[in-house]
């Protein structure tokens, strides 16, 4: 597992050059974001030994499988931490992949799966954890949130954003990376999403596919025009061959 560090807060570990999950240092230690793709716990566990910190917490940003694949493995693996997702992501984790009524009821997409784990703590946008500030991130998956670091600007925007193959939008296509793109939800609202996203101005941009982006400001405004002109386009088809 690759470790690459920004600035003082924020350690990106990256599998197989394209999955990322992170470590956000705290004062007691360090939280885990996402835990990557099932065979991860062992790389993980290894570089937080190379820390010389303990995983405190493990926060999720949505139920995809390449996201909670080492979740039972490391919970076991560090009984103490606590565990912290929304509501939503732990019904998905449960097996239970049925839409609210308040949700578009587009087809889910995406590798979704079942784990053990409980959470110790059900997090809701506006919350904190440690410096983390909970945001509402929907789009990709109905569950999806994003964490924003208080203390620099940094957000870990998970798959709302991918960076591999070229900044964009979830549901906006990447040909030499698509399957943040075929794994969305509902892109309409994951462009919604964008925007609310760049409202933060985030000084660092860290997703769960890709580079982390260094004052990502006007490549974010990029992203979101494209994933605007994409979906007129793809509305505009959409009218013309039902009218």
């Amino acid at each position: 597992m690759k470790t690459t560090y920004h600035g003082d807060n924020l350690i990106q570990l990256t599998r197989l050059t394209a999955f990322n999950c992170y470590f956000v240092r705290e004062q007691d230690g360090l939280t885990l974001i996402d835990t990557g793709l099932p065979g991860s716990a062992k790389g993980i566990l290894a570089a937080a030994k190379q820390e010389n910190l303990p995983i405190t917490r493990i926060v999720l940003t949505h139920a995809h499988g390449d996201h909670v694949g080492s979740l039972d493995q490391l919970s076991q693996a560090l009984p103490i931490a606590e565990v912290a997702f929304t509501a939503r992501t732990a019904r998905f984790l449960s097996g239970d992949l049925s839409l609210t009524a308040d949700e578009s009821q587009a087809k889910l997409r995406g590798d979704f799966v079942l784990r053990q784990t409980k959470p110790t703590r059900l997090l809701a946008p506006g919350d904190h954890i440690g410096s983390l500030e909970v945001v509402a991130a929907p789009g990709h998956t109905p569950d999806h949130i994003a964490f924003w670091d208080t203390r620099d600007g940094t957000l870990i925007a998970g798959d709302a954003f991918q960076t591999k193959a070229g900044l964009a939008v979830a549901g906006v296509m990447r040909w030499l990376f698509p399957f943040p793109a075929l794994a969305t939800w509902h892109p309409l609202t994951a462009l919604e999403t964008a925007r609310r996203l760049r409202c933060l101005n985030p000084t660092r941009l860290a997703v769960g596919h890709g580079q982390v982006i260094e004052d990502p400001a006007d490549l974010m405004d990029r992203a979101i025009a494209e994933a605007e002109q994409r979906l007129s386009n793809g509305q505009h088809k959409e009218k013309v061959a039902h009218g």
